[in-house]
């Protein structure tokens, strides 16, 4: 799928050089900042979970539309995107000062992270005082836009130190420490989480939906297509005719809610014991869906924590700051056009 995905971009790219060449004009920005996941995994008591931050990076196309009549600028505009969005969080890491069992979900300790690599089509609104006055006159301007987007990521989790195999699985404590051995073992030495997410979550089953009859696993695999909304705002100084710096809000909205694999209850060990009649293979399963075994009693009720919300869809903002840069038209064209 990521072969596919570097080939998508490669075209994208082909088709912008193309263009460049047809219209004589592009801008391109370099965005870099940081984004903030919310969905079903967290500690903090709100809507920010601070230690969910992570970095993220994108790249903005512009200006490369036809310009038949000369606009000094338009008001009304597109561009395009592609990004990386890395998303993340581990509700066993301390934060807010507390740790261990302190902690509102540490009992149901699940972690992820999931690369998200997307291309977004925007629709753009320039709002700036003088139209007949070139921007790089007029210094700041403001804008937003709203647009759609094709996302491709799959979730993976730290449950191993080392090997993905059960002799290396984690053992959390209520202490707030991870170690080799099972609670309460006088021998266990604290080894922590090696940072490594080996466990693609998309993988295993670890889910199920509804109750009683009705009652059955997840059985198919999401899938890594994810589409989204893109809705953002911004501000930018023209600092030369060709350079502007700028600064920008924006806000992801999905139609999933498995971004982070988790949405629904947990699986039933009858259900998994159906899934994988391998005894091996079954308790991989049981540990991946509930990496603490606090989590779930393996019957049809939920034993502390409900596994997600399958009602709220996953989404995550992006602030970031941005650097671009206009590329020179050709002399036939005697206005310059900057968006």
């Amino acid at each position: 799928m990521t072969a596919r995905y570097l080939l998508s971009c490669t075209t994208v790219c082909i088709l912008f050089t193309t263009s460049v060449q047809a219209q004589r004009n592009l801008e391109i920005g370099l965005q870099v900042g940081a984004d903030h996941f919310s969905g079903d995994l967290g500690n903090w008591h709100g809507s920010v979970q601070w230690n969910g931050i992570r970095p993220a990076m994108s790249i903005t196309f512009r200006d490369y539309l036809n310009n038949p009549k000369r606009y000094i600028t338009r008001a009304l505009t597109t561009e395009t995107r592609l990004g990386w969005y890395r998303l993340g969080y581990n509700e066993l890491a301390p934060t807010g000062g507390k740790q261990g069992v302190e902690l509102r979900n540490y009992r149901r300790g699940l972690n992820f992270r999931n690369d998200l690599f997307g291309i977004s089509q925007h629709l753009v609104l320039n709002m700036y005082r003088e139209p007949f006055q070139p921007l790089y006159q007029q210094r700041f301007f403001a804008y937003s836009y709203v647009g759609v987007g094709l996302f491709y990521g799959r979730p993976k989790a730290d449950l191993f130190n080392g090997p993905a195999n059960m002799a290396n699985r984690y053992y959390a404590w209520s202490d707030g420490t991870i170690r080799d051995r099972p609670r309460g073992e006088s021998d266990a030495q604290v080894i922590g989480q090696d940072g490594t997410y080996e466990t693609d979550l998309y993988s295993w089953i670890t889910e199920g939906t509804g109750g009683g009859k009705e009652a059955k696993a997840l059985s198919k695999a999401p899938s890594p297509w994810h589409v989204g909304i893109p809705v953002g705002f911004g501000l930018r100084y023209m600092v030369t005719r060709k350079l502007s710096v700028g600064m920008e809000f924006s806000y992801y909205m999905f139609f999933t809610d498995m971004l982070d694999a988790v949405s629904d209850r947990y699986a039933t060990y009858d259900e998994l014991a159906r899934a994988y009649p391998d005894s091996t293979q079954q308790m991989m399963a049981r540990y991946i869906s509930d990496p603490t075994g606090w989590g779930t009693n393996g019957k049809e009720s939920l034993f502390t924590s409900r596994r997600g919300n399958p009602g709220l869809p996953d989404s995550f903002s992006y602030f970031s700051v941005e650097v671009s840069w206009t590329f020179k038209r050709s002399p036939m064209r005697r206005t310059f056009v900057s968006l």
